[in-house]
């Protein structure tokens, strides 16, 4: 079983000024977490990741050189962490689900339609 004891949520700011550039390059970061199989959630400005710290903390470095990879000459990013080692943890399920309800069901009303 995967270990859980981590949740990080990052911001990827390419510094490049066009929208479509930074949304290309933004993209292409999450393709990347995407990739590596953790739990994640997009937000429209962060994405949040839950398992284990080590493999989380590689990951918010690898999302470094892959923005520049992408394109971008420099980036900043902000990161936020939350780490129990032990004891139970918030899952990002446990804690959004109850705000997207309303989502899923407008979501299903338009699948209907």
């Amino acid at each position: 079983m995967e270990k859980l004891n981590a949740n990080v949520a990052i911001q990827v700011l390419p510094s490049v000024l066009e929208d479509e550039e930074i949304v290309r390059i933004v993209d292409a970061v999450i393709d990347y977490i995407k990739s590596t199989g953790v739990e994640y959630y997009v937000g429209p400005c962060e994405t949040s990741m839950e398992g284990d710290y080590e493999e989380l903390m590689e990951i918010v470095k690898q999302c470094q050189y892959i923005a520049i990879e992408a394109g971008a000459p420099s980036v900043m990013s902000y990161v936020k962490i939350t780490y129990k080692p032990e004891g139970e943890k918030l899952t990002i399920e446990r804690k959004t689900a109850k705000h997207h309800q309303h989502d899923l069901a407008k979501s299903m009303k338009n699948k209907t339609a």
